[in-house]
C-alpha cells in the first residue's frame, strides 16, 4: 500500500512563505501524477497544484504565479513552495498520488491515495 508522508506546515504570517514535503513509498513514483488539494472547515476540498509523471505543472488560478509544485524523481518526493500567502489559503493540506501510472491527473478522481495532510495556516 502506497504511503504519502507529508510535511512542512505550520504558521506564518500574510506575505511569508513556506515549503510542503510529500515523501511516498513504493519504486515507481516517477510514473506517476501526483498533486496538492486543501480543505478548510466547512468546505470541500480543492485542488491546489499538480504534477504530471511527465514533469508539466499546473495550478487553480487562486495560487498560480505564488505557488511552485515541484517533483525530485530519486527521492520520491514532491514539494509545494509557496509564497506571498494570504489568510485565505489557511487550511489543510493533503499530498495525493494519481490512481494510475502514466495517467494524466487533472481532477480529484484522478487521484487514488492521500496523505494525512499538513495544517497551514496564515495569520493576517
Amino acid at each position: 500500500q502506497v504511503q504519502l508522508v507529508e510535511s512542512g506546515g505550520g504558521l506564518v504570517q500574510a506575505g511569508g512563505s513556506l515549503k510542503l514535503s510529500c515523501a511516498a513509498s513504493g519504486s515507481t513514483f516517477g510514473f506517476y501524477g501526483m498533486g496538492y488539494f486543501r480543505q478548510s472547515p466547512g468546505k470541500e476540498r480543492e485542488f491546489v497544484a499538480g504534477i504530471q509523471w511527465s514533469g508539466g505543472t499546473y495550478y487553480s488560478d487562486s495560487v498560480k504565479g505564488r505557488f511552485t509544485i515541484s517533483r525530485d524523481n530519486p527521492k520520491n518526493t514532491i514539494y509545494l513552495q509557496m509564497n506571498s500567502l494570504k489568510p485565505e489559503d489557511t487550511a489543510l493540506y493533503y499530498c495525493a498520488k494519481g490512481g494510475r501510472p502514466y495517467q494524466l491527473v487533472t481532477t480529484l478522481k484522478d487521484f487514488g491515495s492521500w496523505g494525512q495532510g499538513t495544517q497551514v495556516t496564515v495569520s493576517s
